[in-house]
Formats: structure tokens, sequence, C-alpha cells
């Protein structure tokens, strides 16, 4: 067997144990946290829990509340991280957390050529703001939505 082939096989090997190191590294799913856009979790921290911190908070908003509850928010699509540090500093949770889209059997996403609208169809379809909308569609139905309380916050 030529000597290159036997030291490719190694360099081979090598680079497989390195990746396979690589992959050890990363989060475990049990450590992530998943959540869709929009929406809130319920999270027990462990005990002594004084500071926490949002990698993005345009994924992710938390809110720590007493007894050891967090609620944390799906605000934008993707994976971030949460840490969770007691008064030294030290870290004593760390998770990821992945925002995905809203789903639901009501979720209707229309498309119009390159153009995307979406609507809540429970039991009737009405306009739905969601993040990826076009933004003509997306902006009107915020103005509508916003007019709309703004009245409702006037009639006090």
């Amino acid at each position: 067997m030529p000597a290159d082939f036997v030291s490719r096989g190694r360099w081979l090997a090598r680079l497989a144990l390195a990746a396979g190191a690589g992959l050890a590294a990363l989060p475990a799913i049990a450590d992530t946290v998943m959540i869709n856009v929009d929406q809130a979790r319920i999270l027990h921290l462990p005990e002594k829990v004084a500071t926490i911190v949002i990698g993005n908070p345009l994924i992710a908003d938390a809110t720590l509340q007493s007894g050891g509850i967090l609620v944390l928010t799906g605000k934008g699509y993707g994976a971030t991280n949460l840490l969770a540090l007691d008064r030294a500093g030290k870290v004593v949770m760390d998770k990821t957390v992945r925002v995905t889209g809203p789903k639901g059997h009501d979720l209707v996403v229309v498309y119009k050529g390159v153009d995307r609208e979406s609507y809540s169809c429970a039991p009737e379809c009405q306009p739905r703001i969601t993040l990826g909308d076009t933004p003509n569609y997306f902006n009107a139905t915020l103005t509508q939505s916003g007019v709309r309380n703004g009245q409702a916050q006037g009639a006090k």
C-alpha cells in the first residue's frame, strides 16, 4: 500500500475524530427550548438565580418572576442562548432557545407571486400579522390594529 494512501487515511481518521469532538460541543436537544414566535412559555429556574441573559433580544425575551419562574417570549425567528447566573456570576443554567413560526390548523398562508399574506382562520379567516409577510400587507394590518386599539383606549 502506498505511503501517501496510509497517511491520507490517518489524516481522514483524525479529521473525523476532530469533527466528532466538535459535535459533542453542540447543545443537546434536552438543552433546547422550543417556542413559537409571539407566544410565551414558562420555565422553572434553578435556585438562587439572580440574573437572566438573552443572547439576542430580537429572537426571544425573558422576564424573571418571583418563585423561580421565567416567562420566555418568542420575538423573532431563529436561535439564541439563555443564561441564568447566580449572584456570584456563575452560570447555573445554559439553554438554547429556538423560535419557530406559528403552527396550527387555523393558520393559512396565501402567496400572490412573491407576496405573502397570513390569515388566522378559526372559524373565519382574518388578517394575521406574521413575520415574513409582504411589507405592504404587514404594515396595513398593523396600522389598522393600532388605530383600532387607539380608538378603544380613547373611548374609556
